[in-house]
Order: structure tokens, then C-alpha cells, then sequence
């Protein structure tokens, strides 16, 4: 077998490929079968303090609902508080415990504060480091661009600064340029960037006329997006970067290495294809390697990123029409998508 092995945050990898968070982080027996199928790593589900809030305020409602009902009676309830984040912080120290591959936590607050106090919080827990999960969605015309993004970088940086275990930053595409934003976390001492966040979508019912919230999975060819700005980041941050969305076989793997990415995290194929799909995508990874004579990744990482190729305008493309008067072929002959 080819030496597959790569480097992210600084931690040894035996492959490129990392189980990215979701719900079937929630069994540990999904974990270690992950490892067991060749998983490098797992970014366990995330922290979401909304989640915390939104359950403490129901406990609350339901304990406080008959509260001084009559004169006689204060509660029927004794004192209960809310556990917050220990539940969370036990189950994450019990899959760190429980694998012997690198468990990265996933982190998603709401204040300047609770970023920090949940990010010191999960480091006690032992994970090998820490994936900060940030996306804003606006929800008035009032908050400009260049606001929202300094108080994320302020985020990024009191939390690097502070812990001593690796810090990654999960972005979504949704700024008006990421690679600026990117640049700039990388100064703030984050060493790894995963590029993209998916955002959920809300729908509408038009039979019912009412809002619907499907689960959707992402879809093969979804890789494009990241690939484009992992070309293009590559060679210009300090941080490593993994390349996340529409990963669903090893031909997407290999693009993204190629591009520039350290290592990729999957998601939807693990749902689609199942946990076992993983020996296949590194199996795929394995035999282009050997076909095209390739002994690790260093070989061909980067390979085709923006810096190295003949063409300046390969990932700067945002039209069908700089394709066509090119005079090239638009599809070639055997390519995969």
C-alpha cells in the first residue's frame, strides 16, 4: 500500500480522511467501527449552546408552571438546574477514552464569553483539538459585512490564544471574501481551516402552507465549491486545510489533495453508503497512487492549486462564457465529475 499518511493541526494522521460531525456521533459504536474501517480521525458532534439554552429555558417552563398555583404551595418541583454542557463534555471524554484515533470536539456558542468558557471546558475533556463552527445567519438589515466578521475573528483569536491544543476554524462560503477573512484567522494563530459549513435550509410545504425542515443530505459534485478555494488558499496560510462537502468517493479525495487540501471530512457518503464505505474511498485513494506511480501524498499535494498551474485564471472563473471563447473543451473525454 501507498504511504498514505498526512498532517493536520500538527497531529499524525494515517490518512487524509476524517468523519466529520453528525448525528451518528451520537453511538460510540458508530465511532469505533469508523476507526475499525480505516476513519484517521472523527470530529465529534457539536456543542451548540443555542441546543443548552433552549433546554434549560424548557426545564424551566415545566418546572416553574405550577409554581405559587395556591397560597399553600411554592412548587410541587425540587430545585433543578440544568446540567448545561456536562452531558455533552461526559460523552466526549467517554469517545476520546474510547478510540485509539485523534478526536477533534466541535464547538458552536453564542457570546464572546461562552466561546471561550465551553472551549476550556471541552480541552479538559482531552481531545487532541478543537473546531470552532462558525456561521451567522442574519436576521435584520442592521448588522454590516466588516462587524460580524470582526467580532468572529475576535472569537477565533481569544480562543486560539488560549487553549493549548490546536485550534481549526469550519467557515461557510457566505462572505464577501473569504480568502481575507481566512488570511486573517491564519495570523491569529488557528492552524487548520475546513472549508465549507453547510448551511440548513429551511423549506415550505405548499400543500400544508407551512414551513417544512427536511434533512438533506449533500450530493456528489457539491466538492466543487471548496475545491476552488482550497486551490486557491493553498500555499498562502500558515494553517492546514481540509476540504469538506460532497465528499462522497475517493476521486473527490484525490481532487481536493490535488488542489491543496491536508486531509477531507465526509459526512453525507457515511449516511449514504454506509460506515464501510470508508476502506473503499481510501482503497480508491491507494490504487490512483500506485497507477500513477505516486509514493505519499507530499507527492502530489498541491499539485494543481492556484500558484502552480500554467493557467492564472483556473480557479478565478465565475462564468460559462470564459470556458467557451477559450476555445477548450468544456467536457472532456472520460472525465469524472
Amino acid at each position: 500500500m501507498a504511504d498514505l499518511q498526512t498532517s493536520y493541526m500538527g497531529i499524525k494522521l494515517a490518512n487524509p480522511l476524517i468523519c466529520g460531525a453528525s448525528g451518528l456521533m451520537s453511538d460510540i459504536d458508530n465511532i469505533v467501527s469508523m476507526e475499525k474501517n480505516g476513519a484517521a480521525a472523527v470530529v465529534y458532534k457539536s456543542l451548540f449552546e443555542e441546543q443548552i439554552e433552549l433546554e434549560r429555558l424548557q426545564l424551566d417552563e415545566m418546572t416553574e408552571e405550577y409554581t405559587e398555583r395556591h397560597a399553600e404551595m411554592i412548587t410541587p418541583f425540587p430545585h433543578m438546574e440544568h446540567a448545561g454542557p456536562l452531558e455533552h463534555l461526559l460523552k466526549l471524554k467517554k469517545v476520546k477514552q474510547g478510540v485509539s484515533i485523534p478526536v477533534i470536539a466541535s464547538l458552536n456558542a453564542l457570546s464572546p464569553q461562552t466561546w471561550l468558557e465551553y472551549a476550556r471546558k471541552i480541552e479538559e475533556t482531552g481531545v487532541d483539538a478543537i473546531e470552532l463552527n462558525l456561521f451567522y445567519v442574519p436576521g435584520d438589515t442592521g448588522p454590516d459585512g466588516a462587524g460580524i466578521e470582526k467580532d468572529q475573528l475576535d472569537i477565533v483569536s481569544s480562543v486560539a490564544k488560549s487553549l493549548s491544543i490546536p485550534v481549526s476554524v469550519k467557515l461557510s462560503s457566505f462572505y464577501s471574501n473569504p480568502l481575507n477573512l481566512i488570511s486573517k484567522m491564519d495570523r491569529e494563530g488557528i492552524k487548520g481551516v475546513v472549508l465549507f459549513n453547510r448551511f440548513f435550509q429551511p423549506d415550505i410545504d405548499t400543500g400544508s402552507e407551512e414551513q417544512a425542515f427536511p434533512f438533506r443530505l449533500s450530493s456528489p459534485g457539491y466538492h466543487r465549491l471548496p475545491l476552488r478555494f482550497t486551490g486557491m488558499l493553498y500555499g498562502k496560510i500558515n494553517a492546514d486545510i481540509c476540504s469538506s462537502s460532497g465528499v462522497f468517493y475517493g476521486n473527490d479525495m484525490i481532487k481536493l489533495i490535488l488542489a491543496g487540501a491536508s486531509c477531507i471530512q465526509c459526512v453525507s457518503t457515511l449516511y449514504k453508503n454506509g460506515i464501510g464505505h470508508i476502506g473503499s474511498m481510501l482503497e480508491d485513494l491507494d490504487r490512483w497512487m500506485k497507477k500513477k506511480g505516486y509514493k505519499n501524498l507530499k507527492e502530489f499535494r498541491g499539485k494543481l492549486s492556484s500558484g502552480k498551474l500554467k493557467d492564472p485564471f483556473a480557479y478565478h472563473r465565475a462564468q460559462y462564457v470564459d470556458l467557451l471563447m477559450g476555445g477548450k473543451p468544456v467536457i472532456k473525454e472520460g472525465f469524472r465529475p
